[in-house]
């Protein structure tokens, strides 16, 4: 059996909770998630995402918003000109990658 591939900015740059969230995010690019939702899906803890997610919000990649009191949602911010490089970018990566790789 193969071993999955990581994430081709993960192997461009090396592992970090920056780049595994930030992929993670281009990845899912039109969905809305949560913290927990972040950590989960990343392997990261609850306060490594949140002190990556708010760099990513401070920096415009990611936008943030209130969901009732205690919740946020964040999303690739969409329109912002970083993030459009960002998603360029990941994509052409991924059209490099090899397609031997398992996701």
């Amino acid at each position: 059996m193969k071993e999955a591939c990581r994430g081709i900015l993960e192997e461009l740059l090396g592992r970090s909770a920056r780049i595994t969230v930030l992929e993670t995010l281009l990845r899912g690019r039109d969905k809305i998630t949560y913290l927990s939702g972040l950590a989960e899906e990343t392997g990261l803890s609850h306060s490594s995402v949140s002190r990556v997610i708010e760099d990513l919000v401070r920096i415009g990649i990611v936008e943030e918003e209130p969901l009732g009191k205690q919740t946020r949602i964040f999303r690739l911010s969409r329109p912002n000109k970083l993030s459009q490089l960002m998603i360029r970018f990941y994509d052409d990566l991924e059209g490099l990658r090899s397609s031997n790789c398992e996701r």
